[in-house]
This record gives structure tokens, sequence and C-alpha cells, in this order.
């Protein structure tokens, strides 16, 4: 469990409550260095999978624990972002149930001997979201220019391919499952 690949993605998850706590106590210095602390946790997404392909270290534990991180990093971020007013809550609403609506969704086709594993539509829409969340979390206005318009610009193009790729997964179980009852029922 604890290989390199696992531990990259542990010290994602380990980057959570450290942002919420930055966040709690909003500044220029402290929104910068969630910042900081936001990109590295987002760096270990990219780096964890890379490294479980390329030294053979893909493990059922890191395959759960992957997609957890990435959840709970943007759905953290995005509750502190609403608490402070600087996000919309039904926008953190929506991006939040459709993780949780995905996230049952396979584990409701785990019973159905069908795994829905990630599609390039939730990869895009995973770094499109962390991408909108650091002009967001660095807020405040650096060397003139206010980060915030283009933060909610990128957000609400996220929160667009966030509907859509759920959809899309919603549209692939329902293609798999009546695929293996017309497969099961021939038998």
């Amino acid at each position: 469990m604890f290989n390199l690949a696992n531990n990259l993605t542990l010290a994602r998850i380990g980057a959570v409550p450290i942002l919420v706590v930055l966040l709690y106590f909003p500044g220029r210095g402290t929104c910068l260095a969630a910042l900081l602390f936001f990109i590295a946790a987002s760096v270990t997404d990219i780096v964890d999978g890379a490294v479980a392909r390329r030294q053979n270290l893909v493990t059922t534990i890191g395959k759960f624990l992957d997609p957890l991180a990435d959840k709970l990093l943007v759905s953290s971020v995005l509750i502190m972002l609403t608490h402070l007013g600087w996000v919309e809550a039904w926008v953190a609403v929506i991006i939040i149930g459709r993780e949780i609506a995905v996230t049952g969704l396979r584990a409701i086709a785990v019973d159905y001997g069908v795994v829905i594993s990630a599609d390039r539509y939730g990869k895009l829409k995973t770094i499109l979201q962390m991408l909108a969340l650091c002009p967001l979390l660095l807020h405040y206005p650096w060397f003139g220019l206010d980060p915030v318009p283009l933060g909610r610009i990128l957000l609400y193009l996220a929160l667009v391919l966030t509907l859509v790729s759920g959809g899309n997964y919603f549209y692939v179980f329902g293609k798999q499952v009546m695929w293996s009852k017309a497969a099961a029922g021939k038998q």
C-alpha cells in the first residue's frame, strides 16, 4: 500500500486540512500559500498515475484513493470558497453532487460486474476544475491584475464539463448494463 504512487496520493489527501486552515484565515499571504499547496497537491495527481504505470505500482487501493483524493481536494476548496462568499453555493453543490452521483454509480456498476473507468471527459473535468480554482484561491489582485474573473470563467466552463462528463458516465453505465443484461439473457 505504501508505494511511491500511493504515498503521493496520500500527500494530496494530507494537503486538504492544510488548505482548509489557510482558507479559514483569508488574506493575501494565506491565499498565496493555499494556492501553492493546491498546485503542489494537484501536480501529485499527474505524477502518481504516471509513477504507478511506469513502475508497475498500480494497486486496488491506489485506484480507490486517487479519485477520492481528487474529490476531497476539489470539494474542500469549493466548500471553503463558498464559505468565504467567493464561489456561489449552487456551483459547489452541482460539482460536488455530480462527484457523489458518479461515485455511487460506480459502486452500483460493480454489482453488475461493470467497471466504469475514468474517461477523457472526467480527466479533463478534473484538470479544468483545478485550473479554475487556482485564480479563485489567489483571489486578491496581484501586480494590478484581478484573478477572479478568469477563475469564474474557468469555473463555469468546468461546471459545464462536469455536467457533460457526469452525463456521459450515466450513459456508459446504462449502455454497459443493458449490454450485460442482454448478453446474460442470451445465455
